[in-house]
C-alpha cells in the first residue's frame, strides 16, 4: 500500500464550456464541445505545480460513446531506473509491454485494484506483458528499486484528458448528454477522489463547475512497501 503523510490542501479550479464541436472521423460535426480546465494551486504558497492527473466523463443516460481509438501497442519502458512514461491511460482489454532497457534486473509488480500482478525477476534486454481486463488505477513498482513508480489508468470511455504542464485539462468532441465527471490526481486518496466526482449536463451552453478542493501529497510523502508488504531494505546495496 502507499503510505501518505500530511495531506496539505491544494486548490483545484475546474470549468467546462461548450462553445463548438470537434469532428470525429467522417461524421458531420456534433453540436457541442466540452473543454475542461483544471488548475492546481498550493493553498500555502499559491504557486502552480504540475501534478499527474486525468479527467474523464462516463455517460449516465444512454449517450452513445465515440470509439476508443487505441494504440496497437502500449509500453512502460524501464530505463535508468525509471518507468517511461510515468502515467499511461489505456482502454479496457489493452496489453502493456514492460521491456527492461537497463543493464540489470527488474521485478515489476502491482498490488492495487486495477490489475494485480508480479512479473518476477527478469534480465536486461527482455520484456514481459500484462493484459488489463477491467477499469481501475494500477500503481506500478519495482521490487528491487523503490524509487521506481508508474500509474496505469484503465478506462472504458475515450472521453478523457491528461493534465498538461500547466495543470489544465481539455476534453474535446463530447456529444450532448448527461455524464459523470471523474478526476484522478496522483497523491489524492481514493475517498477524496470520489468526492470530486459530479454529474454534468453537456449542451451547447457554457457550463462552469466552479471550484473543487482536494488534498495532494508532497512527493516525499508518497512512499510504498515492497511486493511482500514490507519496507524496502535501504541499508543493503542491490547488486542489480
Amino acid at each position: 500500500m502507499i503510505s501518505r503523510g500530511t495531506w496539505p490542501c491544494w486548490l483545484l479550479c475546474a470549468a467546462l464550456t461548450a462553445p463548438g464541436i470537434v469532428c470525429a472521423l467522417d461524421r458531420p460535426p456534433e453540436k457541442s464541445k466540452v473543454e475542461v480546465r483544471l488548475r492546481v494551486i498550493s493553498s500555502l504558497s499559491g504557486k502552480l505545480r504540475a501534478v499527474p492527473g486525468v479527467a474523464w466523463l462516463t455517460p449516465l443516460s444512454g449517450t452513445e460513446l465515440p470509439p476508443f481509438i487505441s494504440q496497437e501497442h502500449y509500453t512502460l519502458l524501464q530505463k535508468n531506473r525509471t518507468f517511461i512514461p510515468h502515467l499511461l491511460v489505456i482502454p479496457v482489454g489493452a496489453v502493456v509491454r514492460f521491456p527492461n532497457a537497463d543493464p540489470f534486473y527488474h521485478n515489476v509488480f502491482s498490488l492495487f485494484e486495477g490489475k494485480r500482478f508480479d512479473l518476477g525477476l527478469y534480465e536486461a534486454g527482455s520484456s514481459k506483458s500484462v493484459t488489463f481486463p477491467r477499469e481501475g488505477v494500477s500503481y506500478i513498482f519495482c521490487n528491487i528499486h523503490p524509487e521506481m513508480s508508474a500509474v496505469v489508468l484503465t478506462l472504458s470511455t475515450p472521453l478523457y484528458a491528461i493534465a498538461d504542464s500547466a495543470d489544465a485539462f481539455a476534453l474535446h468532441g463530447i456529444p450532448p448528454g448527461e455524464y459523470r465527471l471523474h478526476i484522478w490526481i496522483e497523491g489524492v486518496p481514493q475517498s477524496a477522489l470520489e468526492s470530486l466526482g459530479r454529474s454534468v449536463h453537456v449542451s451547447t451552453q457554457d457550463l462552469d463547475l466552479r471550484t473543487i478542493a482536494a488534498p495532494i501529497a508532497r512527493p516525499h510523502d508518497m512512499t510504498h512497501l515492497n511486493m511482500f508488504g514490507k519496507p524496502y531494505d535501504t541499508k543493503s546495496q542491490s547488486t542489480y
